[in-house]
């Protein structure tokens, strides 16, 4: 993830009716992006039970968002050179609590390996 404070995001932030206001600089938060609404847990040194996972979720009130609207997320909230992407889990293993959400991860306990560059 960036290096905090994060001032790419802070214009953005928000205060989440559950989760309430987070730090100013913070890459954790709320964050309201034009019309997407975006959750993201910051480093994974900021939350110890991630297990090594980063994560932003990305939701809008009555569509999934675009490709080009998760890249511009992506681009907020970490480096050109990390490597981010989306799960499609097996289907025992999905959980959808919003039918509109859509999310980043990022392992930093291990590098992601990526297919042939010819297939991305």
């Amino acid at each position: 993830m960036r290096n905090e404070p994060n001032l790419r995001v802070e214009k953005y932030r928000g205060t989440h009716h559950a989760l309430g206001p987070s730090p100013y600089g913070a890459n954790h938060g709320f964050f309201i992006v034009g019309n997407l609404r975006v959750i993201s847990s910051g480093s994974a040194e900021d939350n110890p039970e991630s297990e090594g996972w980063e994560h932003v979720s990305v939701s809008l009130p009555d569509r999934c968002p675009a490709w080009e609207e998760m890249t511009m997320v992506k681009d907020l909230f970490w480096r050109d050179d990390e490597t981010v992407i989306q799960f499609h889990p097996p289907k025992d293993k999905h959980v959808n609590v919003h039918p509109f959400c859509l999310h980043l991860w990022r392992n930093t306990n291990a590098e992601q390996p990526l297919p042939p560059i010819q297939f991305v």
